[in-house]
């Protein structure tokens, strides 16, 4: 069966040091058949001098996360457009997960689970979005696909970090709303997508790890500098969507949220007492900017695909390589991991210390998945906080929990859950 030729998209802005890192990992995926389009400002197409004709490279000056995507649609050639963002690390698996799917026909869109940076803990795993903006988690069965059928005012959510949606379906619909500058984008285009009858398929075994790196609107210990966005997009969204609900109270339901969540800031010494105010100014600015805003109708996207240009070689895929250390050996382990990296495998080092700390995950700029911890400590969610293991055991164990995520092979799906 010929590969779903795959568009993956990434927008950044003001980020060059991690795009470079988000491409490395990405450039490691054992899909067969994938291309990349990046958006970018100035700064971003300085760091990708190197990679040449590698990649799809668009200009977009505008901080505006919906535009952007759109220049990245336009420029996919791919029957699929997945969407990844600057600060996330996708795993091998990743984008052959997300898109299995898309072999059925009648799936539209798919969208995958988003864990935290540097852990293994969730960020975000299924849930339905609601017309006033909300999100509510889905309990799933299992960890097999499933192919779900939202509504008018209830859709199946998909994180922008993490998602893919067929190209055509975009392109008909308008593709992103840029009346959405940050935050809800996403959420609104999965609403739009419901009230289509669309079928979205959740994957839970496509997974990439996102990191909350400093911008104009946070910083990087997710401390907001700014809320404005946040408020008028709110005010947006429920223009668009919210017009048999009462649109004060939600709004209000929104100011305590935040306001709740700048005192706690404040009671952990991150901000001053003054910086709540200041930040309160900056959500009031934002939800009247947004109750005014120019909403425009939105048009298909009519740009004519270019030619499809893989990153690599269609087909092309060396078997992973597992490497197990303790600390006084990690550093020549490290260095055997970079060689063979660099021939084109996709290596994991687990370096086990002798205690039960918890386990902690990072992509080395070289190319080298490195997952650390204690022998006997927790590495997923749920796991006890002490269990007895031998070095070899705990080394198996965690290679075999991780393959699915790293192997070629592991990360077919074979099977999917009707809906």
């Amino acid at each position: 069966m010929t590969p779903i030729r795959v568009s993956v998209v990434i927008a950044s802005r003001g980020r060059p040091d991690a795009l470079r890192l988000c491409l490395t990992a990405l450039s490691q995926s054992r899909h067969p058949a994938f291309e990349v389009v990046v958006v970018t400002d100035a700064e971003g197409q300085a760091a990708l001098a190197s990679w040449g004709d590698r990649i799809r490279v668009r200009r977009c000056d505008e901080a505006n996360i919906g535009r952007a995507r759109n220049i990245g649609i336009e420029a996919a050639a791919g029957e699929v457009v997945a969407f990844l963002d600057d600060d996330a690390l996708p795993e091998p698996g990743w984008l052959a997960a997300l898109t299995a799917p898309f072999e059925d026909e009648t799936v539209a869109a798919a969208g995958g689970f988003v864990r935290g940076p540097g852990h293994f803990g969730w960020q975000w795993r299924a849930r339905a979005a609601f017309a006033d903006g909300s999100c509510r988690d889905l309990v799933l069965e299992s960890d097999a696909p499933i192919v779900l059928r939202g509504r008018l005012g209830r859709g199946i959510k998909t994180e922008g970090t993490n998602m893919a949606v067929r190209r055509g379906v975009l392109t008909a619909m308008g593709g992103f709303d840029p009346a959405y500058r940050f935050y809800l984008d996403e959420t609104d285009l999965n609403l739009r997508l419901a009230a289509m009858g669309a079928r979205t398929a959740i994957v839970p075994q496509a997974q990439v790890h996102h990191g909350y790196l400093a911008s104009p609107r946070r910083r990087d210990d997710r401390v907001p500098r700014d809320l404005s966005d946040i408020g008028a997009s709110l005010a947006v969204f429920l223009r668009r969507h919210g017009a048999r609900l009462d649109g004060n109270a939600r709004i209000e339901a929104e100011r305590m949220a935040q306001k709740q969540r700048l005192l706690h800031h404040m009671q952990w010494g991150r901000i001053a007492p003054g910086d709540v105010g200041r930040l309160m100014a900056s959500f009031e600015a934002g939800v009247s900017e947004g109750r005014l805003r120019p909403l425009e109708r939105l048009v298909p996207l009519d740009e004519p695909p270019p030619a499809f240009s893989p990153l690599r070689d269609i087909g092309s895929a060396l078997p992973s390589v597992w490497l197990s250390a303790r600390p006084f050996t990690a550093r020549a382990q490290m260095a055997e991991a970079v060689q063979i990296a660099g021939r084109g495998h996709v290596v994991t080092l687990l370096v086990l210390w002798p205690d039960a700390r918890r386990h902690h995950i990072r992509f080395d700029p070289r190319g080298v998945w490195v997952q650390s911890g204690g022998l006997f400590g927790p590495s997923l969610p749920g796991d006890p906080a002490f269990r007895r293991w031998r070095f070899a055991e705990r080394a198996a164990f965690e290679e075999a929990r991780q393959r699915t995520h790293r192997d070629p092979e592991g990360a077919r799906i074979d099977e999917m859950t009707p809906s």
